[in-house]
């Protein structure tokens, strides 16, 4: 089992629990969509993604969370040749197509959709988590990632990856936009569907955004009446210096990983510290570290089903994966050498800092990388009975002060499924993890009542009020 360190007293908060996925035969599991129970193979079909829907609501799961990018993965080897055989996260579908399926057979379930804020026009974004954001009652949450691989650039056009830092500056100037064309473009009540008068919308509170930034340009006025929630769910998982800054700006939830304590807690810290002095409550900024189990009705059972997985691992994938993600070709390296970080990868920086620097406690093999990433990916994998698990997850939950979990899988959907069954009501007994889903929005679900919109302590607040009613243009730069 994963050794933690016992936690300081405190206030027992209510675990969440968002489920981590990709429309790929691997996300962080590779080798294991050739066990027999494993359904990853049929992310092409329509089926597949409506039934984890269901699987997830029976379990109370918060939140879908879908990881996307569109790097072919070709560090490894200096080819997308090794990927593409073992299926390391190429190939992948555009997961935003599958959302309204699963919306319609769940009446809870949130969605948190990954999308690039550099690779994509700032307006037809807008217009699209608007569109999902009203077919699914508010149920709507984005992702904002900025990419890492050079591949992925390559594919939109560009010449070259932009510099980790200044890709933040790009996204923060992307925010701006989409915030104007959300927050403001519409008065709440510009939409009146009037049918005695034939008036569908009162021209006089829809109004026209003008940004005219130095990456992004729109002048238009925003498609969609207001959604429920206007602007999403906000996610995150930057954990880079540059990107805990970013986080603390714009995100409501922040996704973290890493396979210690010791590697989680300091970021975790970090991010309050800096949205607390952009005057946002630190309390409200929810964090989601990546985590793996595997239980069973004993810690017998539990450890003959990884015993199991085992004899399906693939070592060699997980370092290409790992090489797509940090950009360094790990093919080249001697098993048995130890990581070191290298301040000059443009990758996921915050990937190489968890098993280098960033735990000065541990050091980490190329070998002890790859056998620890080949099941769950790069977080903590929790093992045993139901109580067992639960007992991990308390102690992790209290060491690191994250909010929840993204719970990563060794085989699908099984793996959600005993979690459902098994563990969350050990945690309900417990009283660490909720009864029921609130009702209204993905937000309100994980603020409370009222709070479908953005507070007025987030960014976007600046957006509000709008200009007088009947004023073209916002400058928004």
């Amino acid at each position: 089992m994963t050794q933690i360190p016992p936690a300081s007293p405190a206030a027992k908060k209510q675990i969440r629990l968002n489920a981590f996925a990709m429309a790929s035969p691997v996300h962080h599991s590779p080798g294991l969509w050739r066990h027999p129970e494993d359904r990853s193979l049929d992310y092409t079909t329509l089926g597949y993604w409506t039934d984890l829907a269901r699987t997830l609501e029976a379990g109370s799961f918060d939140v879908l969370f879908i990881a996307d990018s569109m790097a072919s993965n070709d560090v490894y080897g200096g080819s997308y040749h090794a990927a593409l055989k073992v299926g390391a996260q190429i190939p992948k579908l555009d997961p935003i197509v599958a959302v309204s399926a699963m919306a319609r057979v769940s009446a809870h379930l949130g969605f948190g959709i990954t999308s690039n804020a550099l690779y994509e026009p700032p307006y037809p974004f807008a217009r699209r988590m608007s569109t999902l954001d009203h077919l699914t009652k508010g149920r709507i949450g984005w992702n904002i990632v900025t990419g890492h691989t050079t591949s992925g650039a390559r594919a939109v056009g560009e010449t070259a990856l932009v510099a980790h830092d200044a890709r933040y500056d790009i996204a923060d100037e992307y925010l701006d936009a989409v915030y104007a064309l959300w927050e403001c473009s519409w008065d709440d009540d510009a939409a009146v569907r009037d049918r005695a008068n034939r008036i569908f919308a009162d021209p006089a509170k829809v109004r026209r955004i003008t940004h005219r930034g130095q990456h992004f340009q729109v002048d238009a006025i925003h498609l969609a009446e207001p959604s429920p929630q206007r602007t999403p769910v906000l996610f995150q998982a930057g954990a880079s210096t540059r990107g805990r800054a970013f986080a603390a700006r714009h995100a409501e939830c922040i996704f973290v990983s890493g396979p210690s304590a010791n590697v989680i807690a300091p970021v975790v810290a970090d991010t309050r510290r800096r949205a607390a002095a952009l005057g946002r409550d630190p309390k409200e900024v929810l964090f989601f570290s990546m985590a793996t189990t595997i239980v069973g009705a004993t810690e017998e059972e539990a450890r003959a089903k990884l015993a199991d997985y085992r004899r399906y691992l693939n070592p060699e994938a997980a370092l290409i994966l790992f090489s797509g993600w940090t950009g360094i070709d790990f093919s080249t390296y001697d098993l048995d050498a130890p990581i070191r970080f290298d301040d000059r990868t443009q990758g996921l920086v915050s990937a190489l800092e968890a098993f280098s620097i960033a735990d000065p406690d541990r050091v980490w093999t190329v070998r002890e990388l790859a056998e620890h990433n080949a099941i769950g990916g790069r977080g903590p994998v929790f093992i045993g009975s139901a109580a067992q698990v639960a007992d991990q997850i308390e102690a992790w939950v209290d060491a690191t002060d994250v909010d929840g979990l993204n719970l990563s899988y060794a085989v699908t959907p099984g793996g959600y499924a005993d979690f459902g069954t098994h563990v969350v009501p050990e945690l309900r007994r417990r009283g660490r993890f909720k009864h029921g889903y609130a009702p209204g929005t993905l937000r309100e679900k994980l603020y409370g009542p009222g709070r479908s919109r953005l507070p007025q302590s987030h960014p976007a607040a600046a957006f509000r009020p709008c200009a007088a009613p009947g004023v073209a243009g916002r400058e928004a730069v």
